[in-house]
């Protein structure tokens, strides 16, 4: 059990039998009166995010929650199908527990995947991936001022914006965590 002093950003923890990850916290200590901590939670199944208050002596029941590496295979309608890397067993995850981060993941990509009592509820991505840019415009000549940017499609489907200078068929870096480009790379 965790007490209410363990509480922090990620902490998976389950209510009424459904798993939820703290994504924002507070702790509040008035003048009179209990201290408390305020926190913002999102249910890990369907998506929900709730606000609610715990005082400092209550306890929280840990999630059954499980990761395991594995590799993303291939997407077949709406499911992607993952490989555990250790007993080569095929999982299939639905699209909208994966979300945006889908367009960001090439094939055979090692991914984290969250297991609640066996059954997928999330996926995490490494920080960084690398991916080819199939398409994007060329950059006007005498456009130069800082920062200028661009859309370019990767080999994934995604659209991103980058850099003037980055052309198509070049290989860039991409923050799973932001959806955004950190630089080019060479292949």
């Amino acid at each position: 059990m965790y007490d209410t002093s363990d509480i922090r950003k990620g902490l998976k923890i389950q209510i009424d039998g459904e798993p939820y990850v703290v994504v924002d916290f507070q702790f509040v200590k008035p003048g009179k009166g209990t201290a408390f901590t305020k926190t913002r939670i999102k249910n890990l199944i369907t998506g929900a995010v709730l606000d609610r208050t715990y005082r400092s002596n209550e306890r929280l029941e840990p999630a059954n929650i499980e990761e395991k590496q594995m590799q993303f295979l291939y997407a077949e309608g709406d499911n992607l199908c993952f490989m555990d890397n250790e007993s080569y067993e095929q999982v299939y995850v639905a699209r909208d527990i994966v979300a945006e981060v889908a367009l960001l993941m090439p094939d055979n990509l090692v991914v984290s995947v969250m297991l609640f009592n066996d059954r997928p509820v999330g996926v995490t991505l490494p920080n960084f991936v690398e991916l080819q840019i199939t398409k994007s415009d060329p950059g006007i000549r005498g456009d130069t001022a800082s920062g200028a940017t661009k859309p370019a499609v990767l080999s994934t489907g995604a659209v991103i914006q980058v850099p003037l200078f980055v052309e198509e068929g070049e290989w860039v870096r991409i923050d799973t965590r932001t959806g955004s480009y950190v630089e080019r790379v060479k292949k």
